[in-house]
């Protein structure tokens, strides 16, 4: 099946949250064999972008089970974007998961998908005996704890200022079409309940991580910062010398083929 097909698969919606905070999330499940693959995407990220479009044509081709969403604020989904918090695209995940997935699942994420990924695979061993569980994490440019680490501490005074003040501050983009996004306080505050690298992670499964060395936004100390604190067992870091952050050429996307592969 053709790229163009995959992108035109008319998403399937489900309600998450109560209340005031009650958002329709977009997700497109495409049903098929285990080891099913699951996309998270990053900040400001859909669906429909590159990685996730050629990981869904894989597994179209390899008759292989897909999932793919967008968080609220972003893509198809409702929700605004400055309302997003690290806690509420968790709960998201979280509920597709439990929803499209059954049996073993090799989970993608992408730069802050990767620190999604890990949050859901502690979240999957937190509640035991679910109907689908985690097969590997294939994590690409992870940036578990970018609020903080990549955020913050990277802020000037005065952008920190701006935050606490105004409780926003509109960051200039190079991706998309360019417009600034918001940065919320509340991003920034909320987003310490969720940090992973002081302390040890036990994700219960393989990982492979795919980090390119010219990344502007997310580091290579940053994957190496994260390599020490998983198991030392099946876990491979892969750096690509010439990669930038979005790792979307096609020698990217055939190693990041090869990693979900060589999981199962």
């Amino acid at each position: 099946m053709s790229q163009t097909a995959t992108s035109e698969q008319e998403p399937a919606f489900i309600e998450v949250g109560e209340g005031s905070s009650a958002r329709r999330i977009a997700a497109r499940a495409r049903a098929g064999s285990n080891p099913g693959l699951v996309w998270l995407g990053g900040f400001k990220s859909d669906m429909t972008g590159t990685k996730a479009i050629a990981l869904d044509a894989w597994a179209a081709e390899h008759g292989r089970s897909c999932v793919r969403f967008d968080y609220s604020g972003h893509g198809e989904s409702g929700g605004e974007f400055a309302d997003g918090t690290i806690g509420r695209w968790l709960e998201e995940s979280v509920a597709v998961f439990s929803q499209f997935c059954r049996g073993p699942q090799v989970v993608i994420g992408s730069s802050m998908g990767g620190w999604m990924a890990l949050l859901l695979a502690r979240e999957i061993m937190r509640r035991g005996n679910a109907k689908a569980q985690l097969a590997g994490l294939v994590l690409i440019a992870p940036a578990p704890d970018f609020t903080e680490e990549l955020m913050w501490k990277g802020f000037s005074p005065e952008i920190r200022a701006e935050i606490e003040a105004k409780g926003v501050w509109l960051r200039p983009s190079e991706y998309g079409d360019g417009s600034p996004y918001p940065i919320t306080r509340n991003l920034i505050e909320e987003g310490r309940n969720h940090l992973l690298l002081g302390s040890k992670i036990d994700v219960g499964c393989p990982v492979r991580i795919l980090q390119g060395a010219q990344d502007p936004d997310v580091p290579w100390k940053h994957a190496f910062a994260l390599v020490h604190r998983l198991p030392a067992e099946d876990v491979v870091l892969t750096m690509i010398q010439d990669g930038d952050h979005r790792l979307s050429r096609s020698q990217d996307i055939a190693r990041i083929i090869a990693a979900v592969a060589e999981i199962g």
